[in-house]
């Protein structure tokens, strides 16, 4: 018998489907750039760009830079007040010995208690307490950064 002599291939032909695959690709990828580059109606001349004048002002660095972003820093932004114009002491309650409460008003809000070497704000902490005056800095121990005295008293 000439049927039961034949071998037969068990193996997979994968290089054919492999090359299928490829062609299959190769023609998809074909169709999606025709279908793209298809004529559209045709919307007229391109519109001209505006040309800067010679009276337009020049662009600055910065300007361009929060446009795309950037945060300015603290030395670019509005110089803070002096400390000194920010606090002031409004009353005293002095124990001796340099400690005791102070009564102070931050920029303009309503008058708060501060005893010595509690932080007054970002930065300051009250110091020493006298009969008229007040001692603030940076430490509590360290040097004094700013000292506030009591109005005068009105008669």
């Amino acid at each position: 018998m000439i049927i039961a002599n034949m071998q037969t291939n068990t193996a997979t032909p994968w290089m054919p489907r492999l090359a299928a695959f490829g062609v299959a690709l190769l023609l998809a990828g074909s169709v999606v750039f025709w279908v793209l580059r298809w004529p559209v109606a045709d919307a007229g001349p391109p519109l001209p760009l505006p040309l800067a004048s010679e009276d337009t002002p020049p662009v600055g660095a910065g300007v361009v830079a929060r446009l795309l972003g950037a945060v300015t820093t603290p030395a670019e932004a509005a110089a803070a007040p002096e400390a000194s114009s920010r606090f002031k002491l409004t009353g005293i309650v002095a124990l001796g010995s340099g400690t005791g409460v102070a009564l102070l008003s931050i920029d303009g809000k309503p008058a708060k208690p501060f005893r010595v070497g509690n932080a007054v704000e970002a930065g300051w902490v009250l110091q020493s307490v006298e009969a008229r005056a007040v001692a603030l800095g940076t430490q509590a121990t360290g040097p004094v950064g700013l000292k506030l005295e009591l109005p005068p008293r009105q008669p």
